[in-house]
């Protein structure tokens, strides 16, 4: 049994031991939170870039409206864009001082145009395809810093907000007169739907009127013809030979030009039309596939002309750009609607039997 003297010694060195094992646990701790902080900090670099833009460019709202801001919500703090507009003397000057800093060459001038890094970024086709791949990049490498064009630091300084985003324009107000045009075609083909809708009730005819059954083939080709162009476009990236309205290749390097961002819309209008001229060709096949094929052309044409309304809707109030080569397909589409739609058929008005 312990003495009493040999306990209060006993307890005492144990209150020792307690006091140095806090002291060392407590500063193990502190070196550990340190080292974390630091490995937090190297852990978020942050990408720096510098966008050259104007107002009044349907292309560059295509990337600050629809590309910039699902990669600003995936990094955060990690992704830093300045946005300066070239229609200011201000801007101008800083444009073409990068102009001359990254000897852009003549046939790359233009806006948008993103600086990232020693990259020099343009349009609405190359933005979009290489700027996560180099995000990704610079954040792995430790990130980077603002792009070395001559008086950018001083223009950081003098602005009061570098981060926040230009005022957004309406998209139907980038284009008026090409985008007035497509909501003219959006009326006339929700006019139709609703016409053929109330319209197209049984019995119908068995047949349909001559020149209608000629125009049938006539309008398929041509809408394979357009169709056909914007698929070519698509798929090769080429500039579309736009006319006087519209902007054709706004509309063709945006996200909406690939159906779930795979399939080209081009593409689908060849099959669509293909698949009409198909059926006009069965049409005279024997029973049941040439009674089939007549009523499948009226069919697919009803569901050519509600996919073409969701595309026109687009283009006005979403895009800001309206392609004509896209109006036309719709307007072909529409009138093979109504061309291949089958005429009611008259009742038959049958009368009492008159009794002796």
């Amino acid at each position: 049994m312990l003495r009493p003297y040999a306990m209060i010694g006993y307890i005492m060195m144990l209150d020792m031991l307690h006091r140095r094992l806090i002291f060392w646990f407590g500063l193990l701790g502190l070196l550990l939170a340190l080292v974390g902080v630091g490995r937090t900090q190297a852990q978020d670099p942050a990408a720096h870039a510098v966008l050259f833009f104007s107002p009044t460019c349907p292309h560059c709202h295509i990337v600050m409206e629809q590309v910039l801001p699902p990669l600003q919500e995936r990094y955060g703090q990690q992704l830093q864009i300045i946005m300066i507009d070239v229609s200011q003397d201000a801007g101008q000057a800083l444009y073409q001082e990068a102009v001359r800093a990254f000897a852009i060459s003549q046939d790359r001038l233009g806006v948008p145009a993103l600086v990232f890094g020693n990259e020099v970024l343009v349009g609405s086709g190359e933005i979009p395809s290489r700027l996560p791949g180099l995000i990704v990049e610079t954040l792995a490498a430790g990130g980077n810093t603002w792009p070395a064009i001559p008086g950018l630091e001083v223009w950081i300084q003098n602005q009061t907000s570098t981060t926040t985003p230009p005022e957004v324009q309406s998209p139907f107000k980038r284009d008026p007169l090409g985008n007035s045009l497509a909501v003219t075609m959006l009326l006339v083909m929700i006019g139709s739907v609703v016409a053929v809708l109330v319209r197209a009730k049984p019995p119908f005819k068995p047949t349909l009127a001559p020149w209608r059954v000629q125009a049938i083939p006539i309008l398929a080709l041509v809408g394979i013809a357009v169709a056909g162009y914007l698929a070519f476009v698509e798929l090769s990236g080429s500039a579309a030979v736009c006319g006087p309205v519209g902007d054709c290749n706004t509309v063709q390097q945006s996200p909406y030009a690939r159906l779930f961002g795979i399939l080209p819309i081009g593409v689908l209008g060849v099959v669509g039309y293909v698949a009409i001229l198909s059926a006009w060709a069965l049409r005279n096949q024997p029973q049941p596939l040439g009674a089939q094929a007549t009523k499948a052309i009226p069919i697919m044409a009803f569901l050519g002309t509600i996919f073409s309304i969701y595309l026109t809707y687009l283009e006005p109030f979403v895009i800001g750009a309206t392609c004509m080569w896209c109006v036309t397909s719709a307007a072909i589409i529409t009138a093979l609607l109504w061309i291949s739609l089958p005429e009611t058929a008259p009742q038959v008005q049958r009368g009492k039997r008159r009794t002796a």
